[in-house]
């Protein structure tokens, strides 16, 4: 059968895309997030995806845009090869082609999309909108493949676009530490897994908060504020006049890796606004020079201090080379309400002073801040991020005054990483909330920023509101969660999130409804391209991951990691005496074990390693903090032991002589109290055996399913 095309394009210049293809039949299914409107063709037959796809740029139009067409094209050609399989699908390959601008005229970020027996046409108002109509395509095929009827979209046409300008969420990188390679891979910007798939979400910006301190009340206001834990993500350079404010370098990123991390981002049509907050949350900072900080609340700068502004200035010196968006997030949030004018002053200086040094490219963003002056007012080229209603901003009266204005109202999108003092805050998003918690019982949306008083919320079409941005916090630190556990959070929320700030609530008769929603949510998250967050494997009959009866050296394996739920089973007898030379190593409560650093290992991963540690427990580690997580269980030396580890994403327990074992954590809430908490770790699958462990390790058996 002869070949069809897929073209991709732009309205002014035109860009096209093509595609080679088969035929059969399938109809139009929902996607996250809904696209605005589908109509059916009368042409029965409908188009068909094959391995003999081609991908082809118009080389009239391939190098436009940033990242290109054709970047674009390659980067889809790549994920729809992780979706269908079709590894011998050829390059994309630059041509000359010719097709008319879409009929239509999509708004900005907006596209068209023509489905034919012979091509599948997707027409944007520039590369950036080209891509969003790939999504779509990709998120078509993924419900389409493995039915009877082949990879087969039905034909007719579409018109898509975003309600609003932003679309993203922030997460809470200052009071926990992420390797950018996870930042780059992970729900960040392949959650375009969500991101980048689901339409990548179609979300759009990922607002990085990269300064930030723990809190707690008696030590911060006493003598040993200074052992409070406090991060500042960015590596000055060697030399650097703020080398000082860094000093856990192996927590922080070069100017190379965060350069990496936005043109990994960029790719995927994702933005990254980096956020370094000041004048509060600025522990980090009053450790590297304590004059500059207000006596008795070492987390807040004295604005009045002749040498604050000009540090502040310098730090944003060495980071604004490294910032490729035309935004950045100063912070600026809860800070002395009796300091009003000097807030005011400072964030007007720094929109000022940052828009100076960027030859007026770029602006600043600050969080809503209640700062009462009866003189002064912030400049209204600074956007809002609104967060505490009514506490600390009121939106429309914001608006009102012409400020532009992003809702990441607590009430409705805020999350904390495990858990949250008193429940204040869901484990993922509520459903009830995005669906039906406006008020009236109507879906929220970036409009939405009161539950009960709808004179608090605003028009959907309000120019002056930019859109939304949900958070994930880290309130209480490294040890309370691992990375993945913060995907498992994210995941399912910023897919309800993603439909809600592209199609909003009540404004389009397409949107998705709740039960459509998830009808669909797990096949698109299974079937993301190119993240491999949820760790799944495939197996062997009867879930079996891998089974290994004597364990006498390190065993490779070809799985790096296995997500629960899982059960992983062995049989261990510890040596009664190890020989190996023993280091620190810090434990999730702050204090330390001796140990070798890999000494004890029996299982290890890329995201987790399982130790029997000198005093013969057994320990989860975090390979990204390096935590050991002990379990409350001493092993008898020179004795077999029989361990039975269930995991799911909530938590993970061993079952040990009849007895049930939880690995947990311990979280100081804002210094009132503390609280345990479940640990979740996925497998360490890929290496049995090893690494310092003295003793026997036998009947080891791993299976999908908890």
């Amino acid at each position: 059968m002869k070949p069809t095309t897929l073209s991709l394009c732009v309205r002014i210049p035109a860009f096209f895309l093509f595609f080679a293809v088969l035929s059969v039949s399938a109809g139009f299914q929902p996607l996250i997030p809904s696209v605005a409107s589908f109509t059916a063709s009368d042409e029965q037959q409908p188009f068909v995806l094959s391995s003999a796809t081609q991908i082809i740029v118009d080389s009239a139009f391939h190098t436009s845009g940033s990242p290109s067409l054709e970047s674009f094209a390659q980067t889809f050609r790549d994920d729809l090869v992780s979706i269908t399989g079709f590894t011998s699908l050829s390059s994309v390959q630059v041509g000359n082609l010719s097709a008319s601008p879409p009929s239509r005229c999509p708004t900005e970020e907006g596209y068209d999309f023509e489905i034919s027996s012979q091509s599948y046409v997707i027409k944007g108002s520039g590369s950036l909108e080209a891509w969003w109509g790939t999504r779509t395509l990709l998120q078509q095929v993924a419900l389409t493949a493995g039915s009877p009827n082949g990879i087969s979209l039905a034909a007719g046409f579409g018109s898509d676009t975003p309600g609003w300008e932003v679309r993203g969420f922030m997460l809470d990188a200052g009071r926990h530490w992420y390797q950018p390679s996870f930042l780059g891979m992970a729900p960040f910007i392949r959650i375009q897994s969500i991101l980048n798939f689901s339409r990548p979400i179609s979300l759009q910006t990922f607002h990085l908060h990269a300064s930030d301190n723990l809190w707690n009340q008696d030590i911060i206001s006493g003598p040993d504020w200074r052992r409070l834990y406090s991060a500042f993500r960015f590596r000055p350079s060697p030399g650097s006049p703020i080398a000082e404010l860094a000093p856990l370098l192996n927590e922080t990123w070069s100017k190379h890796e965060f350069l990496a991390l936005q043109n990994t981002c960029s790719a995927h049509g994702v933005t990254i606004v980096p956020e370094i907050d000041t004048p509060g949350h600025s522990l980090a900072i009053s450790k590297w020079k304590p004059e500059l900080s207000i006596p008795g609340s070492p987390d807040h700068l004295n604005l009045s201090h002749p040498d604050t502004l000009p540090t502040i200035k310098a730090i944003w010196d060495e980071v604004l080379p490294w910032i490729t968006t035309n935004e950045v997030s100063i912070g600026a949030d809860e800070y002395d309400p009796a300091l009003a004018d000097d807030y005011i002053s400072f964030v007007n200086e720094m929109a000022s002073y940052i828009s100076g040094r960027t030859n007026n490219t770029k602006t600043i963003r600050v969080w809503g801040t209640n700062e009462p002056s009866t003189r002064l007012s912030i400049d209204t080229s600074v956007t809002i991020q609104h967060w505490d209603f009514p506490g600390d901003s009121i939106p429309v009266q914001l608006m009102s005054k012409g400020y532009r204005v992003i809702n990441s109202e607590q009430g409705f999108l805020y999350l904390d990483g495990k858990t949250s003092d008193d429940g204040q805050f869901p484990w993922e998003l509520v459903g009830d909330l995005m669906w039906s918690g406006a008020p009236g019982g109507g879906g929220w949306a970036p409009n939405v920023f009161s539950r009960t008083d709808e004179s608090n919320n605003t028009e959907p079409g309000n120019p002056l509101l930019r859109g939304a941005i949900m958070a994930i916090w880290n309130d209480w630190g490294n040890n309370a969660t691992t990375p993945l556990e913060i995907y498992y959070q994210l995941a399912r929320s910023l897919a309800v999130f993603a439909e809600k700030t592209w199609a909003g609530s009540g404004i389009r008769s397409t949107e998705l409804s709740r039960d459509q929603f998830d009808s669909i949510y797990g096949s698109l998250n299974a079937a993301a391209p190119g993240q491999h967050l949820n760790r799944a494997v495939s197996t062997q009959p009867n879930n079996v991951v891998f089974q290994y009866v004597n364990v006498t050296q390190p065993i490779t394996t070809s799985f790096e990691s296995v997500g629960p739920p899982y059960t992983l089973t062995f049989t261990v007898k510890p040596s009664a005496s190890p020989k190996k030379a023993q280091i620190s190593v810090p434990l999730f409560d702050g204090s330390s074990i001796l140990a070798p650093y890999d000494s004890g290992v029996i299982f290890a991963g890329i995201d987790s390693k399982l130790h029997i540690t000198p005093s013969q427990t057994l320990a989860f580690e975090d390979t990204t903090t390096h935590l050991l997580y002990p379990l409350p269980y001493t092993f008898p030396t020179d004795v077999p032991t029989r361990v039975e580890i269930h995991a799911t994403q909530r938590y993970t327990y061993a079952l040990i002589g009849g007895k049930t074992y939880w690995w947990t954590t311990e979280l100081d809430i804002w210094g009132e109290y503390m609280k345990s908490a479940n640990m979740s770790f996925a497998a360490p699958a890929g290496v049995v055996g090893g690494f310092g462990f003295e003793g026997e390790l036998r009947d080891v058996e791993l299976l999908v399913g908890a």
